[in-house]
């Protein structure tokens, strides 16, 4: 199976195009070939381009844990400069489907930078989900590890938890972020930025993904950590998100629609060994 490893402000994909009518590979595969130690090693697996019958291209997205999952802005833009690196697109927008919903995506600057327009954000709590009252979900109150937290929730496809915080660091969000990932209220688990509000346009935030643990950067949590800032009036409708991997621009319309702009770059390609069929014997 040939692969292509990308990052983005180190996230880091490993994408498999299905040429042929390949299966994806199986949760224990998967798991083995985004380990670190016994695989490849990355933050998920990209499963296209797929025929699509709405939009030009189809995606399908794998977290290492190996569930499937809706919707990454890192993937996305990792995803786009892939066909862009192929030739499969120029600098016109092309859309992709996804599970989370379907996007516009273009490539500019060379293929240094990407666009992708997200989809539209929502914080009620019927699309999000979240338990309780059908309400939109902003400034509550969360309890994890004995320590109390503000929070808000959002979508723009997958569900996001944005705690305020004064200094979040990677320490706390790897304390916190497991906790609150599987907070009862969250009945599809949830994605967890502990975000610190640095002035109207910008905001610094720590990430702990679902099914993926800590990790550097992500699309979709700076746009909803931006979207929550923006919402509580802490910041402008354009907002830059720095992450210990690096800083996104993200742009909300007037209608909640959410563009987010960064770099994505390829790392190297090769082909997946038969041994890679096989998960590790500690594989559950």
């Amino acid at each position: 199976m040939r692969f292509v490893k990308y990052q983005a402000l180190g996230n880091d994909y490993i994408l498999v195009d299905p040429a042929g009518g390949i299966e994806p590979p199986a949760t224990g595969q998967i798991r083995l070939i985004c380990d670190r130690h016994y695989g490849v090693g990355s933050d998920g697996l990209l499963w296209g381009p797929l025929p699509s019958a709405a939009c030009d291209f189809g995606l399908r997205l794998f977290n290492p844990d190996g569930e499937e999952f809706e919707k990454s802005g890192n993937g996305l833009r990792i995803f786009a400069r892939y066909l862009w690196d192929r030739g499969q697109v120029g600098l016109e927008p092309f859309t992709v489907e996804t599970p989370g919903g379907p996007v516009t995506c273009r490539v500019h600057l060379g293929g240094q930078q990407v666009t992708v327009a997200m989809g539209r954000v929502s914080f009620h709590s019927s699309a999000i989900p979240v338990a309780g009252p059908p309400r939109e979900v902003l400034d509550e109150e969360l309890e994890a590890g004995g320590r109390l937290f503000r929070f808000s929730a959002a979508t723009i496809g997958n569900p996001h938890c944005v705690v305020l915080h004064d200094a979040p660091s990677a320490a706390e969000a790897q304390r916190y972020g497991p906790l609150i990932e599987r907070d009862g209220r969250f009945p599809n688990r949830s994605n967890v930025q502990f975000m610190q509000v640095l002035h109207s346009a910008a905001v610094r935030i720590e990430i702990w993904e679902r099914g993926a643990g800590y990790t550097l950067a992500s699309g979709s949590s700076s746009c909803a950590a931006a979207a929550v800032a923006h919402r509580l009036g802490l910041c402008g409708p354009e907002v830059a998100v720095t992450m210990p991997g690096g800083t996104l621009t993200i742009e909300i319309g007037e209608d909640w629609s959410v563009e987010q702009t960064g770099p994505a770059s390829r790392v190297f390609e090769g082909d997946l060994a038969g041994d890679q069929a096989l998960a590790r014997p500690d594989s559950v």
